[in-house]
């Protein structure tokens, strides 16, 4: 009894919800607007400062460490350029989240992964590590010289000074869109990908 009453329940929410069926595309370019300024900033920073970034790559002592610098620099300067631009337009969308999802993963475990979870240090906040909990006395000590030596208001006047902490926070929260992008696609009337399979999926003309 009550499981028929769940069922017709379901069947109506359905009936009422099929109209929005036609806005199931704005999630995904919800995702794909947000994910495009990240990609384009961190691809763009690379490419203007390559030869630095490809030692960064390559040091041992003070960088990454990775094998063939050059390769690895330019493979992720690509994958993020084209990635920001594909994601723009909806085209190819499954496909060049591929790429940035590898560099996601590269760099949460070769960047921040050392650090924790936390990208802003918060000692308040759940997983704060050793060194989050140590960077609230650096704060401290710090909000202390500036109001003793500063203009304290006029420096915090566009918000509170924090410590980054660099964790792998941002990274995994980029990598988990990207993964619903996979699944979602470009989304329906807003990207290229569902425009171009509409066009091929059309009978030709007689």
């Amino acid at each position: 009894m009550i499981t028929c009453h769940l069922r017709g329940i379901d069947a109506w929410l359905s009936r009422q919800l099929t109209p929005l069926r036609h806005l199931d595309g704005l999630p995904s370019l919800a995702l794909r607007l947000y994910l495009v300024p990240v990609f384009w900033m961190a691809g763009s920073t690379k490419f203007l400062n390559f030869q630095d970034t490809v030692q960064w790559f390559g040091d041992v002592d003070h960088g990454l460490g990775l094998p063939l610098p050059w390769l690895m620099a330019a493979l992720a300067t690509a994958a993020e350029l084209a990635g920001a631009l594909l994601l723009a337009a909806g085209l190819a969308t499954r496909w060049i989240c591929l790429p940035l999802l590898v560099t996601m993963a590269v760099a949460a475990i070769t960047v921040h992964l050392d650090n924790g979870w936390q990208a802003i240090a918060d000692p308040g906040a759940p997983f704060a590590n050793a060194q989050v909990l140590a960077s609230a006395e650096r704060l401290d000590r710090a909000r202390e010289l500036l109001q003793a030596h500063g203009n304290y208001d006029w420096l915090t006047a566009s918000g509170s000074f924090v410590i980054l902490n660099n964790g792998i926070e941002f990274a995994v929260t980029y990598a988990v869109m990207l993964l619903a992008l996979v699944v979602l696609g470009g989304g329906r009337y807003v990207s290229l990908d569902w425009w171009l399979a509409r066009w091929l999926r059309r009978p030709p003309s007689v």
